[in-house]
């Protein structure tokens, strides 16, 4: 009686871990497809604006248009994550590995571009206009890119050859230390709007410059979307290296991807597209 109770209770157990797992996997699925239909006119959007000069132009939108040509072969990624769910197309495992690196570093790397070339702008100025021109911006997105397809190879030798718990703990530091550098260039760009300038100290608090208003409540929307993106990942990423258990990382995951749409919401905002999300 004894043994048949703990039998029933493990098979119960057991069931209980796959349906959970299942019904993850099951909503990752969505995740993915909802990423590609709903994020690649998005981005392809963003990048039609910057490239015809609609939005702020070519030279201050080039980190925004290589995020966004980044983000697209993400959704591609996802639709292949996809499609694999179907046994005739197994084989496209190992091109979703090697896509997996554009995701994981390759926005990372330049969402990180656009926070430090904000914290430059709005701290340091005078350097800010010093290395303004669009040839700095073509070297620092090229060294990204070169960094970006290391990071692709890495992750399909380590995810083929090696184990995953090598991935997620790679991953997991490496997420630590994209969102700590974006932080601190988020939270010293708030702190350098909310001083007055020279010309503001007699101001009232209702007078305030509706400019530098609207510069706050964008940086405080792209603090936010980072911890958003960037903690739940991480946290559950220390959590399956801690305990083994998949379920908190799927979360993570979920978060990561349906994050991709902050960025080009965002830009769509600044470039007059999005009238709803207009600052007063």
């Amino acid at each position: 009686m004894n043994n048949f109770t703990v039998n029933f209770t493990s098979a119960v157990s057991t069931n209980s871990i796959l349906q959970s797992s299942g019904l993850l996997a099951s909503v990752r699925h969505v995740v993915h497809s909802i990423n590609f239909l709903f994020g690649l006119p998005t981005h392809s959007y963003v990048i039609w604006l910057i490239i015809t000069g609609t939005g702020s132009g070519v030279a201050s939108g080039f980190f925004n248009l290589n995020l966004s040509v980044c983000e697209i072969v993400s959704c591609l990624n996802s639709l292949f994550s996809v499609l694999t769910i179907f046994n005739w197309l197994s084989s496209l495992t190992n091109v979703t590995y090697f896509l997996i690196g554009f995701a994981i570093t390759g926005r990372p790397l330049f969402q990180c571009l656009i926070c430090v070339e904000r914290y430059l702008a709005v701290v340091h100025p005078v350097t800010f206009l010093k290395f303004k021109p669009l040839r700095y911006r073509v070297i620092c997105c090229t060294v990204v890119w070169i960094i970006t397809l290391g990071s692709c190879l890495c992750c399909m030798l380590t995810l083929v050859l090696l184990h995953f718990y090598i991935y997620a703990c790679i991953n997991s530091f490496e997420f630590l230390l994209f969102f700590s550098i974006q932080l601190f260039c988020l939270v010293a760009v708030l702190r350098a709007l909310k001083q007055l300038g020279p010309g503001e100290r007699g101001r009232e608090k209702e007078e305030e410059n509706p400019m530098k208003r609207r510069a706050l409540h964008f940086i405080l929307i792209t603090t936010v979307s980072m911890a958003i993106i960037y903690l739940p990942f991480t946290l559950s990423g220390f959590l399956y290296l801690l305990t083994q258990n998949y379920e908190p990382l799927f979360v993570g995951i979920i978060c990561f991807i349906l994050g991709g749409f902050v960025q080009p919401v965002l830009y769509l905002s600044r470039a007059g597209k999005l009238s709803c999300l207009r600052s007063p």
